[in-house]
């Protein structure tokens, strides 16, 4: 079968295989690796070094010519002195071979037909202001794109240097960079990460450079790899490779043929990734009418127009979680579900945690809080129900921070403690627990009861669990653990903390620099709505029931983006097989 025709009829199998990765990339699809394109992207390589991708031509000189060349241009080298007698290589063994060869074509050793391992160092004198300077992070991942063109005048660096000739290819070594590889079209110096390669008997750079971008060569080359923080391939595991060699005027066609397949690859790709962003953006435009709608029934007919295309909308693992955020947003704004003209309002239930806070504080069961300041009007971020108010987080609380470690004071009994790592999003884990020493009189100033809301007080901004586990446990000083006043549930206040980490909110309150934490009185001052009680518990029910539903879809979409993902596999081994 003609690649191109693989490609075209197998179009939606390469275009709709997605990974979702757990870092952000590009655009609104930055967090989707195209798993289908990489695959085509890589089995027109495998294609191309089989021998596979060009047909054969009779007339050519057979690579065993070429070998021969080889031979005596490195003999001359010698004898002129210009290069060193190269180390006799071993013969390549039949376990070596991975897969048969058209005829014409020869295995042989990298280091054989290139002087891997044996690039020039730059000197001072080589490098001048508009000397190319070249290192990994300006080579793209999978394509090998130059990303970035600079100058040693617009990037001075003074570690050491290798220099490089036009026409080298050049490797970079570096696990997990061992696909960045690309022929220098002009003179430079790179990073000591990168090896120039010349190749001998005028192989064709381009067609090298194919060599080293392989899936078997990356296989060799990642299980060849030493070093523990930086791994990378050595020289002679490098010069030891074992590489196909097509005859020279079949290397020109195969560079050729592979250029414009990838070409094709490439706008795939950019369609791909326009589709993408495009669908995102379109999800995010007709969820943003929900927040913005003025009342009920404008909120009906916003909602009527997605559920209309809700199977079409709603087929990505981005698109889920914008529409869960749009659920938060709906539930703290009082559009979630109806308002209840019999329901006591939120000013009531600010005036009865009043009398209970007065109450605690006559009784000596906690210190009288200092009055908090008033609620600007650019506080305030969005229009709430009439019935509801707002509110200081300390208004409605109680917290404070846990025990600090301090060895100093290795003093008392020996009790099980929560970590900052135990509390992730809504569930907290008990499987990985430490002790520390907590004096009698500090046991129920620490310890956990069941409903305490634990929030963090560094890294992700309101990440938050609500404690309910069984034993005996204490927290310590990096998280805040918050009480509530009037049997409020910690739940409704985790929902605003959730909101407000995904739209950036929280994030305002953090301080310092390197290490950004949410200080106490930065969280005391935190401004929240405040809803009536009885519809606190109404929007826990629809808010658990709405984000189950997304969490179903999600699962659906994860299991059939797994069997997408199995397509492209099994299209790559038959064509190759």
């Amino acid at each position: 079968m003609a690649v191109e025709k693989l490609i075209v009829d197998h179009i939606d199998t390469w275009t709709t295989a997605l990974q979702t990765r757990s870092t952000a990339g590009r655009g609104s699809s930055g967090k989707i690796d195209l798993y289908g394109i990489k695959k085509l992207r890589e089995l027109i390589l495998e294609l191309a070094v089989r021998g596979k991708l060009v047909p054969q031509d009779q007339n050519d000189e057979p690579a065993s010519e070429l070998l021969k060349r080889i031979a005596a241009e490195k003999a001359e080298l010698v004898k002129q002195g210009k290069i060193k007698k190269p180390r006799p290589l071993p013969e390549i063994s039949e376990e070596e071979k991975p897969f048969e060869l058209p005829v014409g074509w020869e295995w042989t050793r990298l280091g054989f037909i290139s002087n891997y391992g044996f690039c020039d160092k730059a000197e001072p004198e080589d490098v001048t202001s508009d000397t190319w300077i070249l290192e990994l992070e300006d080579i793209e991942k999978v394509t090998s794109k130059l990303l970035h063109k600079v100058t040693f005048a617009e990037r001075p660096f003074k570690s050491s240097k290798n220099r490089f000739s036009q026409g080298d290819v050049l490797y970079g070594k570096l696990r997990p960079y061992l696909d960045k590889v690309i022929v220098a079209n002009e003179p430079g110096v790179c990073t000591t990460e990168i090896i120039p390669i010349t190749s001998y008997g005028n192989i064709y750079p381009e067609f090298l450079r194919l060599l080293l971008k392989a899936p078997n060569f990356i296989i060799y080359a990642n299980s060849s790899t030493h070093g523990m923080n930086l791994p990378r391939l050595g020289t002679e595991k490098a010069q030891l490779a074992v590489v196909e060699l097509a005859p020279i005027q079949e290397q020109l066609r195969i560079v050729s043929r592979v250029n414009k397949l990838m070409s094709l690859c490439d706008q795939l790709e950019q369609h791909s990734l326009t589709s993408l962003d495009a669908h995102q953006q379109l999800v995010e435009t007709l969820l943003t009418t929900l927040t913005d709608s003025q009342n009920a029934e404008e909120l009906a007919e916003n909602w009527a127009r997605i559920s209309e295309h809700f199977d079409t909308l709603f087929t990505t693992e981005a698109s889920i979680d914008a529409l869960k955020q749009t659920i938060l947003q709906l539930a703290v704004m009082g559009k979630l579900v109806p308002q209840d003209p019999n329901d006591e309002p939120a000013s009531e239930l600010l005036k009865r945690i009043a009398q209970e806070k007065a109450q605690l504080v006559k009784d000596g069961k906690m210190k009288k809080q200092k009055p908090l300041p008033p609620i600007s009007d650019e506080e305030k971020p969005f229009e709430i129900p009439t019935n509801w108010e707002w509110v200081r987080f300390g208004t409605i609380t109680t917290s404070r921070l846990g025990k600090m470690l301090d060895k100093a004071k290795n003093k008392g009994t020996p009790k099980k403690y929560i970590r900052n790592v135990n509390v992730q999003w809504d569930n907290i884990y008990i499987d990985d627990v430490n002790e520390m020493k907590f004096e009698d009189n500090e046991l129920s100033e620490f310890i956990l009861r069941n409903g305490d809301l634990l929030i963090c007080e560094g890294g992700e901004p309101g990440r938050c669990a609500i404690w309910n586990k069984p034993g005996e446990f204490y927290f310590q000083k990096a998280l805040h653990r918050v009480r509530t006043f009037c049997n409020i549930p910690e739940k409704i206040l985790a929902i605003h903390l959730k909101n407000d980490s995904s739209n950036g909110r929280l994030a305002n309150l953090f301080t310092g620099v390197t290490i950004k934490h949410l200080p106490g009185d930065k969280l005391q001052q935190y401004v929240i709505p405040l809803m009536p009680l009885n519809e606190q518990t109404n929007i826990i029910e629809k808010l658990n029931l709405l984000l189950d539903i997304c969490d179903s879809l999600s699962k659906e979409i994860k299991s059939a983006q797994q069997t997408q993902l199995h397509l492209p596999d099994a299209l790559t081994d038959a064509a190759i097989n």
